[in-house]
């Protein structure tokens, strides 16, 4: 499975991006997709997560209320809306597909497959 990201961009401090995920193939109803994403000098970290199964979301506590993931089965898309950017937003964002067991949703060393990445930037 191949995926594209897109929807980065600068954006100032309190506004609004979305970014988007396009799967090579129709295989959401299959797989958990998650969102990471990457600062400078940074290890990778989890931002948001989508189960297909229930259509469970999770988040990291840094972007809960502000962030928000969401799919189109049909399209083989997903979403993260953020709203209220912070500068510390700033990093490169990542699309990853996989199977995780439920307590390694977060854990990015158990997504499969990935996307190129798309940069946020936040200025202040």
């Amino acid at each position: 499975v191949q995926l594209q990201a897109s929807g980065g961009g600068l954006v100032q401090a309190g506004g609004s991006l979305r970014l988007s995920c396009a799967a090579s193939k129709r295989t959401f109803g299959s797989y958990t997709m998650g969102w990471f994403r990457q600062a400078p000098g940074k290890e990778r970290e989890f931002v948001a997560a989508i189960r297909w199964g229930g259509g469970y979301t999770y988040y990291a506590d840094s972007v809960k209320g502000r962030f928000a993931i969401s799919g189109d089965n049909a399209r083989s898309a997903v979403y993260l809306q953020m709203n209220s950017l912070k500068p510390e937003d700033t990093a490169v964002y990542y699309c990853a597909g996989g199977s995780p067991i439920l307590s390694s949703t977060k854990d990015w060393r158990h997504y499969n497959f990935w996307g190129q990445g798309t940069q946020v930037t936040v200025s202040s």
